[in-house]
């Protein structure tokens, strides 16, 4: 297919090719695509289910390796690293998302629905780059990737919170509460995308989205700091 070989240039690029191409059609294949094309006849759930197990092996390493804080903080940071939210971005930075091969239906989902697709699918393509090439390749693969972002993650503090860090932040400096509200909803009802503001006072720090009015409120704390550090 044009798409699968134009991926794997890109992918080229970070240092992969594979020896077998099936396994990285297999990573992109999600299970709804099978419904519509009956001659497909394997979907990317086992090798996501293997990715997720070498991804949380390659960052506990990592940290434990470079790290001497206690198991509370690896932990933490490790969470921070592997969430969703964190590694369904990296997919989308990847460039992955239109080569995604699912079904007319499932194309059109937003918000939750859609970060956990991008976030499986990059899992997938762990466990696919572990099966094609080893454990090496694999690893060197999160670490260019994924554990690059531990550096922002530490400085900013994003494995606390976000909505206490900010408050922390503003009640310190002017004694008072930031509050979030809602600016737009989108979608349908099982599959909203929210955006949220956060204000002190009258003036808003952020705006951020997601698939729940708490995860919209995060993204927005997360801006709101970054911007109310400065």
């Amino acid at each position: 297919m044009k798409e699968i070989e134009s991926l794997e240039k890109l992918l080229d690029e970070v240092g992969i090719k594979y020896n077998n191409e099936q396994l990285l059609l297999t990573a992109l294949t999600h299970r709804s695509y099978l419904n519509e094309h009956h001659n497909i006849k394997e979907h990317n759930e086992r090798l996501e289910f293997l990715g997720d197990a070498v991804l949380e092996l390659v960052v506990t390493e990592y940290l434990y390796k470079n790290y001497k804080n206690p198991e509370g903080d690896l932990t933490n940071w490790r969470s921070a690293l592997v969430k969703t939210e964190t590694i369904s971005e990296v997919a989308k930075e990847l460039g992955v998302e239109q080569y995604i091969l699912m079904s007319r239906g499932e194309a059109k989902s937003l918000g939750r629905s859609r970060q956990l697709i991008l976030a499986n699918i990059f899992e997938a393509i762990i466990g696919s780059i572990y099966l094609d090439q080893g454990l090496d390749s694999a690893k060197k693969f999160i670490h260019e990737q994924l554990i690059v972002k531990l550096d922002k993650i530490l400085s900013d503090k994003l494995y606390i919170d976000p909505k206490s860090l900010f408050q922390e932040l503003v009640q310190d400096k002017e004694g008072i509460t930031p509050y979030y509200e809602v600016i737009e909803e989108e979608g349908p009802d099982h599959d909203k995308l929210f955006t949220v503001g956060v204000f002190v006072g009258e003036k808003n720090w952020g705006e951020g989205k997601g698939p729940s009015k708490q995860a919209a409120q995060a993204g927005a704390a997360i801006k709101a700091i970054e911007k109310y550090k400065k």
